[in-house]
């Protein structure tokens, strides 16, 4: 993968990706950050690359193939049994209040093999305040994303 790797803090890496490829090859190389249970917040604007770097993630956990990773900005909800980890990909942009976000029942999906991949998660301070990890994509041009990795937690 050509893409640059920056350490920037002890909490805080960065990635240079120059293509969907790329940014689905990074998603491989995160699972090892993602050993369950983890709750992580994908932070980015529409067509930032958020369910192309999960592509990768639920590939690298070869919980379903790249093809088969789709938006759940309809369903809110997609889910990808692997045999290390469940991964639940969440995409919280059509949920306004805490009383829909309730009705999703996402506590029932934290479990000790679980990894939810939470999208438009920072409109929940609870999420906010439970994540383990915060990946934000930024679209540096047609192809090219910023991605960092955040993390408070060791």
């Amino acid at each position: 993968m050509n893409s640059r790797y920056t350490d920037l803090a002890m909490d805080t890496r960065e990635f240079i990706t120059h293509s969907p490829e790329e940014t689905i090859a990074l998603g491989w190389t995160l699972v090892e950050l993602l050993t369950p249970p983890k709750i992580v917040l994908l932070r980015g604007d529409l067509g930032a690359g958020k369910t192309t770097l999960v592509k990768g993630i639920a590939a690298g956990f070869r919980a379903a193939a790249e093809d088969d990773v789709t938006s759940p900005t309809f369903t809110l909800v997609h889910e990808y049994r692997g045999p290390a980890a469940n991964l639940y990909h969440i995409d919280l942009y059509r949920v306004d209040t805490p009383r829909q976000l309730e009705t999703l029942g996402l506590d029932d999906l934290i479990s000790e093999n679980s990894v939810l991949l939470i999208e438009w998660g920072e409109k929940f301070p609870r999420f906010v305040r439970e994540r383990d990890l915060e990946i934000v994509l930024e679209r540096v041009s047609e192809n090219e994303r910023r991605i960092r990795l955040i993390s408070d937690r060791g």
